[in-house]
């Protein structure tokens, strides 16, 4: 089909060999294809492996010299390479474009695809207007003979003009519904063949504790001495990647990785987990794409992702040699506090944009001025403009400075925070999801109807290796009933249809889902996936059956309900391995627990904390406690923390103490420092 010239768009699961898919037309093509990466490790990695099979490849990316990368731009017009791999910021240098046309590509492979698409998981500015940058490579004549593409039957093998439509395969491991329509749109493909491979996995199991933050890193720590390697454990934010590293580098060799890392200590990390050199890597998402390593038996998650894609794409990196492994999923509600968090200071109130969009003029302004202008961190005003960028209301040119775009952006913008916010409730509703956990994740890509993985902790409880379970108390025991009862009444409701109905306000939603997940897994209901399409959006949810034991057994079958532990720990419940780990565990988490309180916090900068507190209690009038605890105070003496987040994760610090001080606390730390 490519081969033959039409353009596809491939969504296909991470180490499914989505790179063989545009390699291949594109030598059947005659080769000379352009590649579109925004990630480096991916692009050095195929290179690499072209090169290595006899193939001419080259790559122009930020982290390469900038001889080799003329060098390149040489040879792809002298006809020497096969493969050209780039960023998509290139495109936006002055006369890249029209230099690439020199040499029209056979073929365009636009890698990472989501990223194009702001209703994806990955959005980047850059890639939203590949379909604009990429116009002069396409719909364009050249000529041709009979031993090319371009040849025209019957014309004598003479050289003639004939019309070049190089075709565009667009490739992601990640897309909804949603994101495949917007990538065909956005890359000017709507009539492109959409070919969507399988997104189940049955060798995976997945495996979702809740569980409180202090006792995360311990339960790794067992879990992995326990020998679930090779293993990758993904963590929130660099902070939390060094400091899980140290500790369990003391028991096994481990190495973190995050962007904060120079390159050369980030690929002899890679280099070393690939090699098996070492068993573990800790790191945040900046690691695994484009990591080629087949044995990766255990991937986890010490935080919840804040998108389901994200999510799917990051444990698709383990058992891709096809052996049993397991995805390992830790979280709180603490977690879903964070990203809100989060989300509120990535994406302002509109009419916070709407003050910079009046701003901005036919001059031009960089992110600098603008940041002066409106009292914002550089990065924040960065931010924002790229928000306007997106949604028209801001233009830019090849030297960054911004210029005021058309009228219209604000209703596209609140769109996206929506969606951003409609991403986390669908990672929580995953989390707290009674179900298939592979059926869950499938039916979000919007394959509904597969069979259930019989692997993960839903549908194989007495395999989990964190969880362990408990009896239901008579407060719950009768929330149990009642739930059975209405279901007899009428089956096939929703979960929010029977906590309304059963319970209303009297129990939290959260409660409520724990006890009806677990009728779930005892196997009197099942809970099934279902969706609508609203907006040109898949809506995803449950409804709750009954099964044919579960109506005969009727509001008795409460009595077979077991829960989640209060504090789950490694180890298949009922085993005498897992009772030793349990015991192992207990002591090292109160030793670690004992020394972190003996710990003493920085006396230097506990003094500056306490003459700032002082000199702004007297200013406010109000007592220095009112502001903020000693315990407090010694907790940030102790961790010392360099950004927002990691000061929103100090024990007494909260997203409304985070608000109001979060910035004179760090410059207190950065001035002692």
């Amino acid at each position: 089909m490519l081969a033959a010239g039409e353009s596809a768009l491939l969504v296909m699961p991470t180490g499914a060999g989505k790179s063989l898919c545009y390699q291949l037309p594109a030598i059947a093509r005659g080769g000379n294809a352009l590649v579109i990466s925004p990630l480096i490790s991916l692009m050095e990695d195929q290179c690499a492996k072209l090169l290595a099979q006899g193939f001419k490849a080259a790559r122009i990316h930020s982290g390469r010299p900038r001889a080799e990368s003329r060098q390149a731009c040489f040879d792809w017009e002298a006809g020497k390479l096969d493969f050209l791999f780039i960023a998509p910021e290139r495109l936006r240098v002055p006369g890249f474009v029209d230099w690439l046309a020199r040499r029209k590509p056979g073929l365009i492979a636009v890698d990472e695809a989501h990223c194009i698409s702001h209703w994806g998981h990955d959005f980047r500015p850059d890639y939203r207007l590949l379909g604009e940058r990429l116009g002069a490579l396409r719909g364009k004549t050249g000529t041709g003979t009979d031993d090319s593409p371009l040849f025209k039957p019957g014309s004598d093998r003479e050289l003639v003009p004939v019309p070049v439509f190089p075709p565009v395969i667009a490739l992601t491991a990640t897309a909804t519904p949603q994101v495949q329509r917007d990538i065909c749109e956005q890359l000017g493909m709507p009539d492109a063949k959409r070919l969507i491979h399988g997104f189940a996995r049955s060798n995976l199991a997945v495996e979702v504790i809740e569980l409180k933050p202090s006792l995360r890193a311990q339960t790794v720590q067992t879990l992995l001495q326990g020998g679930a390697t090779p293993a990758i454990v993904y963590v929130p934010s660099r902070k939390e990647c060094e400091a899980l590293a140290g500790r369990l580098g003391k028991h096994m060799p481990c190495l973190p990785y995050h962007a904060g890392l120079d390159a050369a200590t980030r690929d002899n990390a890679q280099a070393a987990f690939q090699a098996g050199e070492v068993p573990v890597i800790v790191a945040t998402i900046a690691f695994g794409m484009g990591i080629d390593k087949a044995d990766v038996r255990t991937v986890v998650h010490t935080a919840m992702p804040a998108t389901l894609e994200g999510y799917y794409q990051e444990i698709g990196r383990a058992g891709r040699d096809g052996k049993p492994s397991r995805a390992l999923l830790l979280y709180s509600w603490a977690d879903r506090r964070i990203h809100e968090f989060f989300l509120d200071q990535d994406c302002p109130p509109a009419l916070e944009l709407e003050r910079i969009f009046r701003a901005l003029s036919n001059r031009g302004a960089s992110p600098d001025d603008i940041a002066v202008e409106f009292e914002l961190k550089p990065l924040d005003a960065q931010k924002r403009l790229e928000h306007l960028l997106a949604h028209g209301g801001a233009n830019v040119d090849a030297d960054g400075w911004f210029t005021r775009g058309k009228d219209g952006w604000q209703a596209g913008y609140e769109a996206r925070v929506r969606f951003r916010r409609e991403q986390l409730d669908a990672a929580f509703a995953f989390a707290q999801g009674a179900g298939c956990r592979m059926q869950a994740l499938v039916a979000h890509f919007g394959e509904p109807g597969a069979r259930a993985c019989g692997v993960c902790d839903n549908c194989a409880p007495e395999s989990c290796v964190v969880k362990s379970f408990r009896k239901a108390d008579a407060r719950e025991l009768a929330v149990l009933q009642a739930i059975m009862g209405a279901l007899l009444g009428k089956d096939g409701q929703t979960p929010k249809q029977i906590h309304e109905r059963v319970v209303g306000d009297k129990l939290e939603i959260r409660e409520f889902r724990e006890l009806l997940n677990a009728l779930s897994q005892a196997g009197a209901v099942k809970l099934v996936p279902d969706a609508f399409e609203k907006d040109g959006k898949l809506i995803n949810f449950e409804r709750a059956w009954l099964t044919r034991e579960g109506r005969e057994a009727g509001e008795s079958a409460a009595t077979w309900v077991s829960l989640q532990g209060s504090q789950p720990e490694p180890g298949a419940p009922g085993t005498a391995a897992a009772k030793a780990r349990r015991s192992a565990g207990k002591k090292a988490a109160k030793a670690v627990a004992q020394a972190e309180a003996m710990a003493e916090p920085d006396p230097a900068v506990l003094k500056a904390l306490k003459d700032w507190r002082l000199k702004l209690a007297k200013e406010q009038g109000t007592p220095a406690f009112h502001i903020l605890g000693n315990k407090t105070l010694n907790a940030i003496a102790r961790a010392k923390p360099g950004n927002e987040k990691d000061l929103l994760a100090v024990h007494g610090i909260g997203p409304q103490k985070l608000e109001a001080y979060g910035r004179a606390i760090l410059e207190v730390l950065r001035g002692v420092s």
